[in-house]
Parts: structure tokens; sequence; C-alpha cells
């Protein structure tokens, strides 16, 4: 095996790691000095073409992704039906694809090698790398560094700039690790200090508590999703939540992502009628996952849906507005891959960002508004943080209604529960997770797990949630503060070394 060949292997294993350790209970601090370790590898290379840097950077992000994304197969294949090699094929690609943003950020070190101030611009080149890869083609920023560090040394800084600067100082500080060999004392005093500081930070808080708690139930049902397509099995996971809704009144019953899984024309007659009688006699406020009818230009579009009915008020409905490639929306130019794999309702029209949120009256109390989220939408901090700052009603609470069931028993569970962990973080909201097969959960302002549900069970989960008020630095920012700061390091980096 050549040199080159066995440093490609390293880097794709050094990856595969590092995402691996993105599932341990301290995660977050771990991945800190593993990612050292590729500084280690790469910065030798740093005279080397930039194409090779390149090559090697790509590797490391292919064995990154390739190991925190392998559970779209079962999707893919074990649920949709696709040839085992294709499905193969189309994870290796989406994965080649992130991975890619991965690559051209390490193109920092040799941009900017032999300097005191490496990793302040690798750092930012890191962050204006995820950056673009949540934005461009509708973005797919899963899996970054961010969402592992609420597990991490730098999640407190999540309230005042967001994920993104937790991925900066997570960068800096693997790469000024690295430099211990060099600089030992002056490395570890930055390092410690930087840590302190964010630590300390984490003492101030900017939501407070608002109103009395209210009730909630989070249905759980946990259906197969190969069920989804089986109209027995449909009705009978119809009736399941209708019976779980209405066998105990709450200030709030939420069932997940498309539990009724049939458009809204073709559900059993009366059943909204029904569960309006029992929101009107019980006083509780329903929150649905359907599937929606929207009017367009070809003609009906169905949508992604969260349908609301509260006591004697005109329903309530949030569309999807952030939707999966391919799984709900096809780019332009696939049209074939749809038809080539007979895959239903992939194509679904996109709710607007400005939806209000969805209010919980109770009598003598103050309203509660929570802005909902459907599954993949948790993966945007920054879209989600826009949407509270701009409501025209004050938001007091997160939900996010979401089906897993169509990745089996893997950790995509557990990445989206740390997504929705970092969204409560940097808002200051607490946040109801209603999921299919799991986690099911109830966060706190701080993102720590409150109660929780088994996952793969049939159950409920019964509790009172605080709703809070007031906004967070980065909700009223977004990501302009390090995102400003990440360009202005890189420009004056080109600048002054000439690297134009």
């Amino acid at each position: 095996m050549s040199i080159k060949i066995f440093s490609v292997f390293i880097l794709f294993v050094l990856g595969a790691v590092l995402a691996a350790i993105a599932e341990l209970p301290y995660g977050g601090w771990i991945q800190i000095p593993v990612l050292s370790l590729l500084w280690w590898r790469l910065d030798p290379q740093s005279s080397a073409s930039l194409k090779k840097q390149f090559a090697l950077g790509l590797s490391f992000g292919i064995g990154y992704f390739v190991i925190g994304l392998w559970w779209l197969y079962i999707s893919l294949h074990d649920v949709g039906g696709m040839h085992a090699g294709l499905a193969c094929m189309g994870v290796f690609l989406l994965s080649a694809y992130v991975a890619l943003y991965f690559a051209f950020a390490t193109l920092a070190i040799p941009l900017f090698k032999k300097n005191c101030l490496s990793g302040l611009f690798l750092a930012s080149s890191w962050v204006l790398a995820e950056f673009l890869r949540g934005y461009i083609f509708t973005g797919f920023p899963w899996m970054g560094f961010a969402e592992t560090q609420f597990n991490g040394p730098f999640a407190p800084v999540a309230p005042f700039f967001g994920g993104l600067a937790c991925t900066f100082l997570a960068v800096w500080a693997s790469w000024e690790i690295y430099q211990l060999r060099k600089h030992v004392i002056s490395s570890a005093i930055l390092i410690a200090a930087v840590i302190g500081v964010t630590q300390i930070s984490g003492l101030f808080t900017f939501t407070k508590p608002t109103g009395e708690p209210i009730s909630v139930r989070l249905i759980q049902g946990n259906f197969e999703q190969s069920l989804k397509f089986n109209p027995q099995a449909i009705g009978q996971q119809i009736d399941f939540y209708a019976q779980e809704i209405t066998k105990e009144a709450a200030n709030l019953i939420i069932i997940p992502e498309t539990a009724f899984p049939w458009p809204l024309p073709n559900l059993p007659i009366g059943l909204l009628d029904y569960l309006q009688n029992f929101s009107n006699k019980s006083g509780s406020s329903l929150l649905l996952g359907v599937i929606g009818e929207v009017p367009g230009e070809a003609g009906m579009q169905y949508s992604n849906r969260a349908t609301g009915l509260s006591p004697n008020t005109a329903p309530y409905q949030y569309d999807k507005a952030h939707l999966v490639p391919f799984g709900e929306f096809i780019p332009i130019g696939f049209q074939w891959f749809v038809k080539a794999f007979h895959v239903p309702m992939s194509d679904f029209a996109r709710g607007r960002l400005d939806q209000a949120p969805f209010t919980i009256s109770r009598k003598d109390q103050e309203d509660i508004h929570a802005a909902i989220t459907i599954c993949y939408e948790d993966v945007f901090g920054g879209e989600l943080a826009s949407r509270i700052q701009h409501s025209d009603k004050p938001v007091n609470l997160l939900i996010n209604m979401t089906n897993l069931a169509w990745f089996g028993e893997s950790q995509a569970s557990t990445q989206q529960l740390r997504l929705s962990q970092l969204r409560s973080l940097e808002t200051g909201l607490p946040a109801l997770r209603a999921t299919n097969t799991g986690i099911t959960a109830v966060l706190g302002s701080d993102g720590k797990v409150l109660k929780a549900l088994p996952e793969f069970t049939q159950a409920t989960l019964s509790t009172q949630v605080q709703g809070y008020s007031g906004k967070t630095p980065y909700v009223i920012w977004g990501n302009l503060p390090i995102l400003g700061i990440s360009c202005l390091l890189l420009l004056w980096g080109l600048i002054r070394y000439r690297r134009f």
C-alpha cells in the first residue's frame, strides 16, 4: 500500500471514528482532541498541492458522513425497496457531496500555514463551509460539530451566537491542542481561558418563566413505516390516535408528524369534527400530524402539515417550509428518480417561512404561543430564530413533530434529539418532541431532557411544561455576528498574506 493510499485510508477511518464519538455521553468534549489528529495528519501535507490537500480532506469527510448518515440506507432499502447496491451508492454519493464542504474548509491550512492565527482562519473557513452546507440546494447541515457541542465545553455560547459559534470554538480549540507540541504553556493557558469564559457565559439567562405550567400529552404510536402503504393498517393507526387523544384531557395534546397519513379529504368521515367536539368540551388544544392539500398552478398539491384544533376556534395549520430533498420535493432534473422507484407523495408544497405560531389558550390564564417545526426543520437554527424574532406573537415554546420510523433502529433519533436540544439552548425556550418511534421528550429551556419515553414503545408522555418569555441574543441577531467575524478574519488573512 502506497503512502498516499495509506493517508487516505487513515483519514477516512479518523472521520468515521469522529462521527461515532458524537454518540458518546461526552462526545462534544472527546471530539475536540480527536479532531486535532486530523490537523496532525493534514498539516505536514500543507506544502503539497491544493488538489492533494482537498482530496485528503474529502476522504476524512466521507468517512465522517458515511458513518453519520448510514441510516439513510434503511429508508432507501428496507422501507423504500431500493436495490441494496443502489441504496449503498445513494448513501455514499450524499456523503461525498456534504464532505466537499469539509474538504474546502481544510484548504485554510495550506493557505495560512506557518501562522500563529492559523487556528482562527481554519475555524472561520469551517464556519463558512457549514453555513453554505445549510444553504446551497436548500441545505443539508445534518451531523455538524455544533449539535455535538451540546455535550461539550462550548455549548454555553449558543444563546449568544448560535451553533456555528460552537463549531468555530471546537475547531479552534482542536487546532490549539495540535499546537501544544510547539507552544505547550501558551496554548494550554489559552484553551483553558476560553473554556473558562465560555462556561461563565452559561450563567447568563435571557428568558424567564411566564404564566402557569401547561399540561401536555405526547402520544407515541410506534407504527412501522412499511404500514404507511397498507390501507387496513392506516385505518388502525388512525383509530389508535383518535382513541388515545380522547382518552384524557390536557391543555395540549400532540400526535406525531403524519400520524394521520391520508390526505385530509380521505380521512374517515367525521373524524376532525369528532376531535373538534372533544376539544370544545374538554378545553384541550390538539396538534395533529396530517397530509394537507394546497392549491397550486398545476392543481392540488400535498403538504406535510400540522393541524391545530382549539376550543371553539377555527382550525390552525402549519405547512412544513423546509422540505427534505428527494423525500418531500424533487430537485429540478430528478423527476426520473421518483418515477423509477415509484416514491409516493414525494413532491410536497412548501409552506411559508412567516407562518404564525400555534396558540394554546386557557381559561383565566395567559395564552402560550408555540413555534412549530416538522422533523427535518429542526436542523435549521437560523430559520427558527428568525421566525421567533419576527413573529407577531411572543413565542413561549418550541414543538417538533417527527416520524423517524423511516430510519429504523439507528442513531438518527439521538442525532435529532441533540439538534432539538441545541435549538432550545439557542432560543432559551423549552421544547416538546412528539415522535412516532422516538425520541418523544420534553426539554427544558436549557435543552436538557426533563422527561422522555423509551424508543420503539407505544406510550403517552403526560407531564407539565413551563412556558418562557424573552429572546436570546441569537434570536435577535441570528448568525450575522459569527458569520461577520469569520468573513472579516478570512478577508484579513487573505489580504495580509496575499492569498488571492
